[in-house]
């Protein structure tokens, strides 16, 4: 089993920043696939970077040279470093991880951009 918990979420103003969290119950050296998902009210869940151990992360284009995601193994947490925030960030957003072909979500941080 792996526990994912989010933080960092909030309010932000359009423009601005603001950098999340996803602290893990286990070791991160662990894990081969990590990321963060969002969901905007009415939207389906969305891609918003991936991490393969071994690999690059990808992006979606819309954030592509805004978003930032990062692993700090001694503290078993992922980061997800958002700049230029603009109102359509605005969602919750999701920690994943996956361990031995078994999906793990966080129960997500709320950002909201505001115009």
């Amino acid at each position: 089993q792996v526990q994912l918990v989010e933080s960092g979420g909030g309010l932000v103003q359009a423009g601005g920043s603001l950098r999340l969290s996803c602290a893990a119950s286990i070791s991160i050296s662990t894990i081969n696939v990590m990321g963060w998902y969002r969901q905007a009210p009415g939207k389906q869940r969305e891609l918003v970077a991936l991490w393969t151990r071994g690999g690059r992360t990808i992006y979606v284009d819309s954030v592509k040279g805004r978003f930032t995601s990062s692993t700090d193994s001694p503290k078993d947490t992922m980061y997800l470093q958002m700049n230029s925030l603009k109102p359509e960030d605005t969602a919750v957003y999701y920690c994943y991880a996956n361990l031995l072909s078994k999906d793990y979500w966080g129960k997500g941080t709320l950002v909201t951009v505001s115009s």
